[in-house]
């Protein structure tokens, strides 16, 4: 078939089937330059290509040895795999790059949308995450539009949305952890009424792979109630940090807990007062968590402590924009599966060490 010509493969079609007029669909499929031959048997199969061979060889065309597929019970023709038991759905069509192609269906796109944008478990997290949760394990033509004309006019978010930008001047930021859960930063949020007899949430953040807990405590905590919930929910999972990055707040200042991580062998990094930003991924992360907690809680805001832990999977699931990757993947080697488009795949542990040393080689940069 000859190339560059507008009218090429209509004539090449015309061609073919005047070659096999009499035999299309007895024994022969043809699409273009896609001939298949089919048959009951191993003899009459064995007739039926010599034929079909001898045709294009009297009218001067030749099949490629290399893409033909004889004798075969199941073959793939043009975007389908054809078999004695029926056709179904070629696989290797079905993905681009690892990810499922999905067609141009408004509504499939928009269920899409909405687990990666409205459920609980992602927390409305804006355009760009919302488009990278998407991108993770599907794609369409035009995805990107779609999602921004869909969430430039959701109102929920542009009313419970901060408007952030970037730091005027050149940031000072503290050294980069050799690895996870070496070096956190943590504080206390009391900005949330969260009734039931919860007073506040404490946020630790590893400062390496930005991956959060988020801990309701009852009534007011002391340095001993936080010596406990730290033993608790830090490190009781995770192992002892080598570093505490905090504010000069009582709670992270008391003789008690100075005295405890001098025992521990923990270094203390305080922040400047009156200069918050010294923790700054700390009160980022307070940020977001109380913009998710404004999402979704009920009309009577009594029920904000059932949502803690689902706002901490949707910060922990996210992109994280200076690593390009969630929290959860830098931990794990994988992003978490949490409904039935986003399913996990394999990652080898021995890759662990090279994704770790990215990392920080992002971090440096």
């Amino acid at each position: 078939m000859s190339f560059g010509l507008t009218n090429a493969p209509a004539s090449f079609e015309n061609l073919v089937n005047e070659i096999f007029a009499d035999l299309l669909y007895i024994f022969v499929v043809v699409y273009l330059d896609d001939i298949m031959v089919f048959s009951s048997s191993e003899e009459e199969h064995v007739k039926y290509v010599a034929s079909v061979l001898q045709r294009l060889r009297n009218n001067n065309l030749f099949a490629k040895a290399s893409k033909c597929v004889i004798h075969d019970s199941s073959v793939k023709y043009l975007e389908y795999v054809v078999s004695s038991y029926g056709f179904k759905m070629d696989s290797s069509k079905v993905l681009f790059k690892d990810r499922v192609v999905i067609p141009s269906s408004h509504e499939i796109q928009l269920d899409i949308l909405q687990k990666c944008h409205d459920s609980l478990l992602a927390g409305h997290p804006g355009q760009e995450k919302t488009l990278k949760l998407i991108k993770r394990v599907s794609y369409w033509a035009g995805m990107n539009k779609f999602i921004k004309d869909h969430l430039s006019s959701f109102q929920q978010c542009s009313r419970n949305k901060n408007i952030d930008h970037k730091k005027f001047g050149l940031l000072k930021p503290l050294s980069i952890p050799s690895g996870p859960w070496n070096s956190l930063s943590m504080d206390c949020n009391t900005h949330l009424l969260l009734l039931n007899n919860f007073y506040s949430i404490l946020v630790a953040v590893d400062r390496f792979s930005k991956m959060a807990i988020f801990i309701p405590t009852y009534g007011s905590v002391t340095s001993l109630d936080l010596a406990h919930i730290f033993i608790s929910h830090v490190f009781s999972k995770h192992g002892l940090p080598v570093s505490i990055v905090s504010d000069r707040g009582s709670l992270f200042v008391s003789s008690f807990l100075t005295n405890l991580c001098q025992q521990l062998k923990i270094s203390r990094d305080l922040s400047s007062s009156f200069h918050p930003e010294t923790d700054g991924p700390t009160e980022r992360v307070n940020q977001i968590l109380e913009q998710y907690l404004w999402m979704y809680f009920s009309y009577h805001q009594d029920d904000k402590h059932t949502w803690i832990p689902l706002a901490e999977f949707a910060y922990n699931n996210a992109e994280y924009s200076s690593t390009k990757k969630s929290p959860f993947f830098t931990i794990y080697g994988r992003n978490s599966s949490f409904d039935s488009i986003h399913i996990s795949q394999d990652s080898p542990a021995g890759k662990l060490s090279t994704k770790l040393q990215s990392v920080q080689k992002v971090f440096k940069e």
